[in-house]
This record gives C-alpha cells, sequence and structure tokens, in this order.
C-alpha cells in the first residue's frame, strides 16, 4: 500500500487546481439539470461521497485493479473517453442515447459518477500526480473537491434559475463541445499510446 508522505499545503493546493480542472463539475451542470428535467435522481451527498470512494479506491488498487483483468490504463481510458463521447453527443444533438431502464429511475452513478466525476480523466490524473506530489496532499485535493462538487450539484436549481432556460441551452451545447473534445483528447492520446 503506498505512503500518505508529508503534508505540504502547497502541493494540496496544486493537485486540487489540477483535479478541479479535470472533474469540471461547472461543466457539468447543464448534464445535471438535463438528467433531473427527465425524471432522473441525481444526489448531491451520494454523488460526492461515491466519486470520493471511487477516487480513493483507484488510487490506491486501480493499476493493480487493472492489471488483474489484464487491462492497461489506456485502455481504461479509451473505454471512458467513448463513453463521455456519448453523453457530449446527447447534450449538442439534443437526442437520447443512454437510457435508464433499470428499476431505480436514478442517474447519481451512471452518468454523473462515472465517468464525469470518477472516471478515466481522473483516474489517470490521480495516477500521474502521485509521481510528483505526496499520497496524504493528493487525498486532501479529492476531498476539497468533492465537498465543491456537493455544493454545486445541491445548487443547481439556483444556478438554472440565474441563468434562465436559454443561458443554460447555450451553456449545454458549449461544454457538449468541449467534453466532445476532452473524449476525444482522450481518446486520441491513448490510442496513440497502444500497441
Amino acid at each position: 500500500m503506498m505512503g500518505l508522505g508529508v503534508f505540504d499545503f502547497l502541493e494540496v493546493i496544486s493537485a486540487f487546481i489540477v483535479l478541479f480542472a479535470v472533474i469540471d463539475i461547472i461543466g457539468s451542470i447543464p448534464i445535471i439539470i438535463d438528467l433531473r428535467d427527465k425524471g432522473k435522481t441525481v444526489n448531491a451527498f451520494k454523488a460526492a461521497s461515491l466519486s470520493f470512494v471511487l477516487m480513493v479506491a483507484f488510487f490506491y488498487g486501480g493499476e493493480m485493479i487493472l492489471k488483474l483483468f489484464n487491462v492497461d490504463i489506456g485502455s481504461f481510458a479509451i473505454a471512458g473517453a467513448i463513453i463521455l463521447f456519448f453523453v457530449a453527443l446527447e447534450m449538442i444533438l439534443d437526442v437520447e442515447i443512454f437510457r435508464n431502464q433499470g428499476p431505480i429511475k436514478e442517474a447519481t452513478l451512471v452518468p454523473l459518477v462515472f465517468p464525469l466525476l470518477a472516471g478515466p480523466a481522473s483516474f489517470t490524473t490521480l495516477l500521474s500526480l502521485h509521481a510528483e506530489y505526496s499520497g496524504i496532499n493528493i487525498l486532501l485535493a479529492v476531498l476539497l473537491n468533492m465537498i465543491w462538487v456537493y455544493f454545486v450539484v445541491k445548487s443547481t436549481k439556483k444556478i438554472e434559475r440565474f441563468l434562465g432556460k436559454s443561458g443554460i441551452y447555450i451553456m449545454r451545447k458549449s461544454f457538449g463541445i468541449i467534453l466532445l473534445a476532452i473524449a476525444v483528447k482522450l481518446f486520441a492520446t491513448n490510442i496513440a499510446n497502444l500497441g
């Protein structure tokens, strides 16, 4: 098991900023609003806590779990990029690709927790951060990001009222294109490294 290392405030801030950019909960606001409009439940506390647990679990056991299934990080990132690609298409084209046909009409786990919050992008970022920073500083950065995620998901209705329907529509299309670009970049970077 990886050691926690030494606490360093600057490392916490640096790791927080990197993860903040990758997780991009602000960019997920149109997706959360859209899921709620479709009658699906999005639980703020569950989204933040599940994401935290998944990220910590992957931080400590991700490489080992993937090796167990003979899957490398690149292949895992490509799989997540494909899911992000379809979520982006839903946002841009106003179509429903992902259908929650199970008995539970909840969308907290998929697609919000995985792949948007705790997905290939954040998992691979965690592994790269560990090469530079102490474990304790990365874990604190993850915790701070999840507190931010909780407040943003909890406040989506207030944000929607502030921006209005047209503001949300423009935001949805814009972030759909950004998400599509992230998916393509994640796919291209990792497909180039396969072989």
